[in-house]
């Protein structure tokens, strides 16, 4: 997750199971790759955002009945980058942490639980 002062970059997912929802933008570990390499690197491939990775915030499970998901949020630090829907994402934006939490953009789950952690 990268913020950039009160704003958050959220990105709307194009594919399943989040289709149509807002969420942090990610995606899978490389062989050889880092946590934090890995968040960096799926960040700048679905938004042209780049950063450099700061933190672990927490790990979380997505299960569904045709998908298990490991999430591990990483804080990650802005570097420069206007943001752009690229690969599997439909939009990126800056969103304001206060519309987030007021629950005005349909969110994926935990978006506010790890926003929380983050704004610690």
């Amino acid at each position: 997750m990268v913020t950039r002062g009160d704003d958050v970059l959220l990105v709307r997912r194009r594919n399943p199971p989040d289709a149509g929802l807002w969420g942090y933008p990610g995606g899978h570990v490389e062989w050889g790759e880092t946590v934090g390499q890995a968040a960096c690197r799926e960040l700048l491939e679905e938004t042209g955002i780049t950063a450099t990775p700061a933190q672990v915030l927490t790990g979380l499970d997505a299960i569904g009945p045709d998908h298990h998901f490991h999430l591990v949020a990483v804080a990650c630090r802005y570097l420069t980058g206007t943001p752009e829907g690229r690969d599997d994402v439909h939009e990126a934006a800056w969103v304001p942490a206060a519309d987030i939490r007021a629950g005005r953009l349909p969110l994926s789950r935990d978006v506010d639980t790890v926003l929380d952690l983050a704004f610690r």
